[in-house]
């Protein structure tokens, strides 16, 4: 059951959100040991690959070029930079890797290409690999598939009607024609939203609506509590009450019993005692380790700790999917294979007394 269609209506489900607590978070936590094993939680880390610079006005990201924020803009990442931080987060426990990229869309270019060698790479580790990077067409999403990629995340953030508040470089719709593309290349989807905008409880339950809506709800619903940061047009929000996420976490898994309902960003507002509650209520995933992207997160020692208090234990890699196969990429191997004829034919031209010009640029 994808879906549950006793809460398949707005009305029904501002009903089931607006429950007294307590009896909303045991209906979740009833739901949740129907389809998944209340102890396993999956430990997930993020790792912003290419940071800072973005050309979009979301008004939340501390990304954003237009913005004037602590983040300082960073190259693409090189591949063994990536698979040495995926190792660094497999070793603490990690059993997945997302990796995200500050661009508006993907474009065909050699930032891409380096992109799936990371996929490719990080599959090899035995890893869950999943990727952030904007907007992508069919045939991107089919060449992230064929490299290995496990998952693609791309939030709708909030409802149709409030998402207009937050952003203006990107429709609603092209966030659901991405998602679709995911879909179609057979990835699964994450993809969820943020409380704490601004935003009523209307267009929190209208955020649920548009993936009730889909044909394929996502795989993995992460719910995030807004970091509001100095610079963004969102900076002087009120933070959530951790009830908030309590409840917000507890509708989602009811609502959605299958999913993997996320808990993201904003746990460092968040007691262990709340944390707790959004397990109960049906959480099945962390961001483990001290950034998301660019924002604080509590530290692998303090998960583990948490972990072992609260008697969870790590959900292994590919629980809920075969591992992918990664096949060798076309547009890589032909680069590769053009790159080694250009040095042969270098060695050769050396051996005949050809040296490259040297230019010194003062």
């Amino acid at each position: 059951m994808k879906v549950n269609p006793a809460y398949n209506t707005r009305e029904k489900l501002l009903e089931l959100y607006n429950k007294p607590l307590l009896e909303l978070v045991f209906e979740a936590a009833t739901v949740h040991r129907q389809y998944h094993n209340p102890r396993e939680v999956q430990m997930s880390s993020l790792l912003s690959i290419k940071t800072g610079g973005c050309p979009e006005d979301c008004g939340y990201c501390p990304q954003a070029a237009r913005y004037h924020t602590d983040v300082e803009a960073h190259k693409l990442m090189t591949v063994e930079s990536v698979v040495e931080q995926a190792q660094n987060a497999k070793a603490n426990g990690s059993s997945r890797l997302c990796m995200g990229a500050a661009w508006r869309e993907v474009r065909d270019n050699r930032d891409f290409d380096s992109v799936v060698e990371m996929v490719q790479a990080v599959n090899d580790l035995d890893m869950e690999v999943c990727c952030t990077l904007g907007m992508l067409n069919e045939d991107q999403a089919l060449r992230l598939k064929k490299a290995g990629l496990f998952a693609y995340n791309h939030n709708l953030d909030s409802s149709r009607d409030f998402y207009k508040d937050i952003i203006s470089t990107r429709e609603y719709d092209d966030r659901l024609n991405t998602i679709e593309n995911a879909r179609k290349a057979g990835i699964t989807v994450c993809s969820g939203g943020i409380i704490g905008m601004g935003e009523a409880v209307e267009d929190r339950i209208g955020l649920l609506l548009s993936y009730m809506e889909m044909e394929t709800p996502p795989d993995s619903i992460p719910i995030n509590a807004l970091v509001a940061v100095e610079g963004t047009p969102l900076e002087d929000q009120k933070p959530v009450e951790q009830w908030e996420m309590i409840r917000m976490v507890a509708t989602t898994r009811i609502a959605f019993p299958q999913s993997v309902v996320r808990l993201s960003a904003g746990r460092t507002k968040m007691n262990m005692e709340g944390q707790a509650l959004c397990f109960m209520a049906g959480a099945g995933s962390i961001f483990a380790g001290d950034k998301l992207l660019t924002t604080p997160n509590p530290e692998f020692n303090e998960d583990k700790a948490m972990f072992e208090i609260l008697g969870l234990v790590p959900k292994e890699a590919f629980a809920d999917g075969e591992k992918p196969v990664s096949e060798p990429d076309p547009i890589i191997e032909a680069r590769k294979e053009k790159d080694r004829l250009r040095a042969i034919q270098l060695e050769e031209a050396k051996a005949k007394g050809f040296e490259p010009r040297k230019i010194t640029v003062q």
